[in-house]
């Protein structure tokens, strides 16, 4: 049986398109999936010098202005909420879970707890998707535009701790690996290996918590990393396609499963639990 999808996104996160939460549903069901939690982005950074990706979606390009400042809109809690209540109504079967990524909440603790508090929340995940770039902030690939690759990937894994030492309420860390996304074509294929101790120190800063590491599988996971949390004494793990596309939900799900099995996770006591060391 595969597991629960806890990172799903739909056009109530500001960066989805395509995103639908019914058809999201219904794929998870064609799936076989016996749980899926919509996370939607909760992000207050402010990105700046802002160069769209040709494929963008229309939304993303709209709110970047002139000058490349891209501000988040905030997410509209009751619509989604009554959005949630809807797929529940017409999808019995599924155990449908709210939820929020919250981006670099380290950064902005008070906005983030006024909307979790008032949110009714079933799951948090946190993230960190962008870094200092001279005297804004920006995504990993305009930072490996302007700079050393490797420096970026360090200065990426470097902020991961102080995430996890500056925000309590989340669950689960995601894509801890999101740096290789973006990863120059120029500077070879990515390899984990090449920043093991960056990777170990972020590791051990969430198994300390006893929080959960997410396994997302929107790209290949990196068996490497997963093992180096076992060792560094990470006991749970939760998974998450990151879909933005109703077509992604449970993407990669059979291999990441197999993945986690060999490395001694096994799933917990319901369908929809996390996997424990």
């Amino acid at each position: 049986m595969l597991p629960a999808d806890g990172h799903v996104h739909t056009d109530w996160s500001w960066d989805c398109e395509p995103g639908d939460m019914e058809a999201s549903c219904a794929q998870a069901l064609r799936l076989g999936l016996p749980a899926v939690a919509f996370t939607e982005h909760l992000d207050f950074t402010v990105w700046t010098n802002v160069e769209p990706a040709p494929d963008a979606p229309a939304k993303v390009t709209g709110l970047i202005t002139e000058d490349g400042t891209l501000t988040p809109p905030p997410l509209d809690v009751d619509g989604y909420l009554s959005c949630i209540q809807r797929c529940r109504e017409r999808f019995p079967d599924l155990l449908i879970l709210t939820g929020v990524e919250a981006g670099e909440p380290h950064w902005y603790r008070d906005r983030f707890a006024t909307v979790l508090q008032a949110g009714q929340f079933d799951r948090v995940l946190a993230s960190v998707h962008t870094i200092p770039l001279g005297k804004g902030l920006n995504e990993p690939g305009e930072h490996f535009a302007q700079r050393p690759a490797a420096d970026a990937v360090r200065d990426y894994l470097t902020e991961i701790p102080r995430l996890v030492a500056g925000f309590a309420g989340f669950e689960a860390l995601a894509h801890i690996d999101f740096v290789s996304r973006y990863w120059p074509a120029s500077a070879g294929p990515f390899n984990p290996v090449d920043f093991e101790e960056e990777f170990r120190h972020a590791l051990t800063a969430l198994a300390s918590t006893d929080r959960a590491l997410e396994v997302n599988t929107n790209r290949k996971p990196f068996p490497e990393i997963v093992r180096w949390w076992r060792e560094v004494g990470g006991k749970v793990i939760t998974f998450g396609s990151d879909a933005h596309d109703p077509a992604f939900v449970g993407h990669g799900f059979g291999e990441a499963v197999a993945l986690v099995e060999t490395l001694g996770f096994r799933a917990g006591r319901h369908p929809y639990d996390r996997w424990y060391a």
